[in-house]
């Protein structure tokens, strides 16, 4: 991938903490490495649709958290990146009540712009549910 890690899976989950802590315990970093990232959501009744299906918003806040955290773990702990693109495609219903599992790729990490992708899963299932790209603006680096 070309950028080296700067925080680890549980550096990455204490920030989500302290940062975000309005979603503590919503998801966790199932593992980490320099080619992918793999996050679940813990889904609540909060996350479904009538009829069970998770909602698209919920999937979307997935891919958002997932290329987030993989982007703060090649820069460090800067709260100050943000969403700038997202574009998702739903391509099957999830499993009923089942956790979601993003795997993320970092396709490109610039200066000013990190691009992801992210495949999620519905977990203990084979065929994704949902792919998204998502664009990050990265803040200016301070010497």
């Amino acid at each position: 991938m070309g950028t080296e890690l700067k925080m680890t899976a549980a550096d990455l989950a204490a920030f989500l903490t302290r940062e975000f802590p309005q979603v503590d315990g919503a998801f966790s970093i199932e593992s980490l490495t320099d080619a992918e990232l793999r996050v679940r959501m813990h889904i609540t009744e909060a996350h479904l649709r009538p009829g069970g299906t998770v909602s698209g918003p919920s999937m979307f806040a997935l891919a958002d958290v997932a290329v987030y955290v993989a982007v703060l773990a090649r820069l460090g702990p800067v709260a100050l990146a943000v969403t700038t693109n997202c574009s998702i495609d739903f391509m099957r219903k999830p499993v009923s009540g089942a956790d979601l599992i993003a795997t993320t790729r970092i396709l490109k990490m610039g200066q000013s712009l990190a691009v992801g992708d992210v495949l999620i899963y519905s977990d203990g299932q084979d065929a994704p549910v949902a792919r998204a790209s998502l664009t990050y603006a990265i803040p200016p680096r301070r010497t």
